[in-house]
């Protein structure tokens, strides 16, 4: 008697990837990919989205594996349809992001021969996944029902790591691609309900050696620094008794969760640029929590000649200017508590080092502050500021690369209650808008996207049925007609091609195009009107957009007035 292999494989690897608590998973329609895709629609323990792009389906995944933490599985048919997963394969490598990808594929005797949609798609992603699988057609001989629940139990493992990322699974499939109705292959799994294969992973918590030596250096250097960008998973509270004990201040990237306490420090990005400030504020020592902050002037301003000790569980090298003096591989939570409770109490100092930042953090904060304020016409800055201020406890701010991220850095003030994500694995705008409306499926409070013209349209696919996906996510545009953030760059200064290659004006109406995918949108013409907007979107619920018209030379015009009522503000003040 004949038994379908085919239709058991797939219920098995979906049954272990719902033992394991896999909740999400996205899929593009396909042929190939039918075996798989009815297996996950047949199990309600696994919510299914459906996208007719690959490329917002792997993003959809990789937000909602972001904002949840869990493996989120996204599914395609063959050919070039892999190949639209690549760019989201790539921001979960380097964001350590799990996401289960699945290929659908022909069987062997196929390849290579001219079929149809047909590529060579073993180690597609490369070094970028954390684990290939080239899994067998499906077939009913011994043994195989145990390796295939291996094969789904290990694709989690992997996948969470350390460190978390992408693992592939290229699945060839034979035909009938349908349940046959003949009797399974018998697939049970563990009678318990647990998966096939669990792995337990201890905390990485530092011996006491590493924490004496680290505490010791901290009593020797009182001009030191916490410094933390994203990807740090370290405590808040943990940070802020730290901070307290060494007597040091916070500089936090807002998008690491640690822009809040009393030591943060919001407005170093400006701080920085006053060169007095900065020659004579220069840190002995600093502790760095994840991968580097985005701003430019922080991180020349800490180079080589500056002891940096950077705390990272997976050892990552977050060291793009090489300065790093020691990378310590343990989770940050364990070493924080331990490095507060040895520094506790805290070293007799004079505190004048932390009374000068905030000193400074007063005046500067204060300058920015009635700057923006008195600017009725709309400014990215405030908006990015205002947003951040604005948005409720439990919300989540998705926040776009490109020049948002950077404003919400400069501008923001500290902000408790809401957390940060961002696609900087590796910094690109593609499959934002995906990324921002799989985050809203995983989280319980509502998703705020602030994010630009050129991101938007990028992934504007990814607005397709979003308005009946049952999301609540307020996508905050601003909008200045092209690629702000070259108006910055050395090629602004190149008027003859400038509009052509980089500023790249699209001359197109996205509340129009926001009306197609049926998602309304307001227009905000005056700065005051932002936050209203924004709170009222909220309030509406379900995917609606607040665009914010800017002019892109205003703004570069607008960040230097900035800087330099900062400066002012810092020569008028005793910590210039």
């Amino acid at each position: 008697m004949t038994r379908d292999a085919t239709t058991a494989f797939a219920r098995a690897l979906v049954d272990e990837w719902a033992r394991a608590g896999v909740q999400e998973a996205c899929l593009a329609p396909g042929s190939r990919s039918a075996p798989l895709a009815l297996a996950l629609a047949g199990d309600d323990r696994i919510r299914v989205h459906v996208h007719l792009d690959e490329r917002s389906a792997a993003f959809f995944a990789l937000g909602t594996a972001k904002a949840s933490g869990s493996p989120a599985v996204v599914l395609c048919t063959s050919g070039t349809a892999a190949a639209n997963f690549h760019p989201a394969v790539l921001e979960a490598s380097h964001a350590r992001t799990p996401v289960i990808v699945c290929t659908a594929d022909r069987p062997p005797e196929l390849r290579d021969t001219g079929a149809g949609q047909t590529v060579d798609q073993l180690d597609l992603y490369g070094r970028a996944v954390r684990w290939f699988c080239q899994v067998g057609v499906p077939g009913d001989h011994p043994g195989a029902a145990t390796a295939w629940r291996s094969i789904a139990a290990r694709a989690v493992a992997e996948s969470v790591g350390p460190p978390a990322g992408p693992v592939h699974l290229n699945l060839a499939f034979r035909e009938p691609l349908v349940p046959t109705g003949a009797p399974l292959v018998d697939a049970p799994g563990r009678p318990d309900g647990r998966p096939w294969t669990s792995v337990t992973r201890p905390t990485r918590a530092p011996d006491e050696q590493t924490v004496a030596r680290i505490a010791a250096a901290v009593r020797e250097q009182p001009r030191g620094l916490i410094v933390a960008g994203w990807g740090s998973d370290a405590p808040a509270a943990a940070v802020d008794r730290v901070a307290a004990a060494a007597g040091w201040p916070v500089l936090a990237d807002p998008i690491s969760g640690l822009r809040q306490g009393p030591h943060a420090v919001s407005t170093y990005e400006a701080l920085l640029r006053s060169p007095g400030f900065a020659e004579r504020h220069r840190p002995d020592l600093v502790l760095r929590l994840g991968a580097a902050p985005t701003s430019k002037p922080l991180s020349r301003w800490l180079g080589p000649d500056v002891a940096q000790l950077l705390v990272d569980p997976d050892a990552a090298w977050l060291d793009p200017s090489r300065g790093v003096a020691e990378r310590i591989a343990v989770d940050a939570g364990p070493l924080l508590d331990a490095l507060a409770g040895a520094l506790t109490p805290a070293a007799e100092r004079d505190g004048a080092w932390t009374r000068t930042w905030r000193a400074a953090e007063h005046a500067a904060r204060a300058a920015l502050d009635d700057l923006l304020d008195g600017w009725e016409t709309p400014f990215e800055g405030r908006v990015a500021r205002d947003t951040v201020a604005a948005i409720p406890d439990g919300a989540t701010l998705v926040v776009a690369s490109s020049m948002p991220v950077r404003d919400v850095e400069a501008f923001a003030r500290p902000r408790a209650g809401v957390r940060f994500l961002a696609n900087r694995g590796v910094n690109g705008i593609d499959g934002f808008v995906s990324t921002a409306l799989g985050a809203a499926a995983a989280s319980d409070g509502p998703t705020v996207a602030l994010l630009g013209d050129l991101c938007l349209l990028h992934d504007a696919n990814g607005l397709a049925g979003a308005a009946r996906r049952g999301l609540d996510a307020t996508f905050v545009v601003l909008d200045n007609d092209g690629g702000g953030i070259f108006s910055f760059l050395p090629q602004a200064e190149l008027p003859e091609h400038f509009e052509l290659l980089f500023g790249t004006p699209h001359r197109i109406d996205l509340a129009a195009l926001a009306a197609i995918h049926g998602a309304p949108a307001v227009r905000v013409e005056k700065a005051g009107e932002v936050v209203p907007a924004v709170e009222a979107a909220i309030a509406g619920g379900g995917v609606r957009l607040v665009i914010v018209p800017t002019d892109r030379a205003d703004n570069v015009t607008r960040h230097r007035e900035a800087w330099a009522v900062v400066a002012g503000a810092l020569e008028g003040s005793a910590t210039g």
